[in-house]
């Protein structure tokens, strides 16, 4: 099986990959972790890449497509994969699609994780993190016991400028702007499932699970 997961930031991609990796025997392809692997070896993909990390700016389509088809190509044969975090963009499946194709291979299933602005904002905004120890804080799933301060060390709590209310609205707009062509690329090739993403992570991938199955 050749799986895309999509979701926003803060849907909960992580943790459903796990587990449904688990249940099928997939191999977790995460893009962010394939360009960490690629930096750490210097290979010339991630020496380009790197270009654009240290300047916090995506790295480019024509970069990233090489660096998962490169992955792709030199899996074993019959190995089933998940892949998170790629394709971000229209341009990305389409190439995904002619890759694969190649190799007489396709995309499966896409399975969707759909969770409300509110609920993600909820996500994304109480998170803190402690300047000493950097443990991190749910101000509403896993609050300190002394507001502020660390429950391990006494350190100060701080919030992250990527985690303000302000940025991650705007995280979740460039989200839905580069998706929403995705969503209905997948959803027209028939491929696309969709699951409520809200509410306790083992029950929603049972949901995912189930819905892969019928699919």
């Amino acid at each position: 099986m050749y799986l895309v997961l999509l979701g926003a930031p803060g849907a909960g991609k992580g943790t459903q990959a796990d587990i449904l990796c688990k249940q099928f025997n997939l191999l977790h392809l995460a893009s962010g972790d394939l360009f960490r692997e690629a930096l750490s070896k210097g290979t010339d993909l991630g020496k380009q890449a790197k270009v654009y990390m240290e300047k916090g700016l995506l790295v480019p389509d024509d970069i990233t497509i090489k660096l998962i088809q490169e992955k792709i190509n030199g899996l074993e044969k019959g190995q089933g994969v998940l892949l998170d975090g790629f394709p971000r963009t229209l341009e990305q499946a389409k190439a995904l699609d002619k890759n694969l194709k190649a190799q007489n291979k396709q995309v499966d299933r896409t399975a969707l994780i759909d969770v409300s602005q509110e609920e993600l904002l909820r996500r994304l905004s109480g998170r803190w993190i402690c300047r000493q120890c950097q443990a991190p804080y749910h101000l509403q799933s896993a609050p300190p016991k002394i507001t502020g301060r660390c429950d391990k060390c006494s350190g100060e709590l701080y919030q992250r400028a990527d985690d303000t209310v302000e940025t991650v609205k705007k995280r979740l707009e460039v989200y839905s702007a580069q998706t929403s062509p995705l969503i209905d690329y997948y959803r027209q090739a028939g491929k696309l499932i969709e699951v409520k993403g809200e509410g306790e992570p083992q029950a929603v991938g049972k949901k995912l699970i189930t819905a892969l199955k019928a699919g």
